[in-house]
């Protein structure tokens, strides 16, 4: 899914509160990366086969913390009480906890009580969700870090009635896909000579829009496409 394409399985964190300020550029965050291109109900077509493919800094997945003990303070104390407990047992298991829509921040002892507590499906029981990520280095991949993920969810412990569930599918993230702008323009370019080669000496190509933002799609289980929105015309030589 491309980045302004922010169903983002975003739909999953927006009744999230926003903790702290985040940038307003979102290039040089780490950003979400979502469904196949393909599989996007607002797909473009526009969008260009070149670009750099690579593995994503993180695997991504939503969990929410749910209680439902009578008492209304008893009640999120026992979230909140869980959710530190996470955010302890973390470091140990591997993975990173975070919160976020378009732009991941790092949920810390500082800032999670901070995250909204919302009615779940009776008067007397609540819920919040956040994040937990495994960084995609060396040889682990997206189906290695939902089962390191997995693994952690169900090795916190519970506290009182308060429960913790994944309750997404898996997605990507990459950090400050901006600076990959230069490697992109490599591969347009190169992509534009051979084609300008195909073409033979009556023709050739012009490009556009390479003063466009960097954009990103999931284009693999663990592969992210980065790329600018470019527009590559064929013209006679000149």
């Amino acid at each position: 899914m491309a980045r302004r394409e922010w169903a983002c399985a975003i739909a999953f964190l927006g009744s999230m509160v926003p903790l702290g300020a985040i940038a307003q550029d979102e290039g040089a965050q780490e950003v979400v990366v979502t469904a196949m291109r393909r599989d996007a109900d607002d797909y473009s077509a526009t969008m260009p086969a070149v670009g750099l493919r690579r593995k994503a800094d993180f695997a991504v997945v939503e969990v929410t913390v749910s209680g439902d003990s009578r008492d209304k303070a008893q009640r999120e104390g026992e979230i909140y009480d869980m959710i530190r407990g996470a955010i302890a047992a973390a470091p140990h298991a591997g993975v990173q906890l975070a919160y976020g829509e378009r732009t991941l921040q790092p949920l810390t002892p500082q800032n999670y009580r901070q995250l909204s507590l919302n009615n779940d499906s009776r008067p007397d029981s609540q819920r919040t969700k956040f994040l937990v990520k495994v960084p995609l280095t060396g040889s682990m991949d997206a189906q290695s870090a939902q089962a390191a993920i997995t693994s952690f969810v169900k090795s916190v412990k519970p506290v009182g009635r308060a429960l913790m569930t994944e309750t997404d599918d898996l997605t990507l993230s990459v950090v400050a896909p901006d600076q990959y702008r230069g490697q992109i323009a490599d591969a347009i370019a190169a992509d534009a000579k051979a084609m300008a080669a195909r073409l033979g000496t009556g023709y050739g190509v012009e490009i556009e829009g390479l003063n466009a933002p960097v954009e990103w799609a999931r284009s693999g289980l663990s592969e992210v496409l980065l790329y600018m929105p470019y527009k590559l015309t064929v013209v006679p030589a000149r």
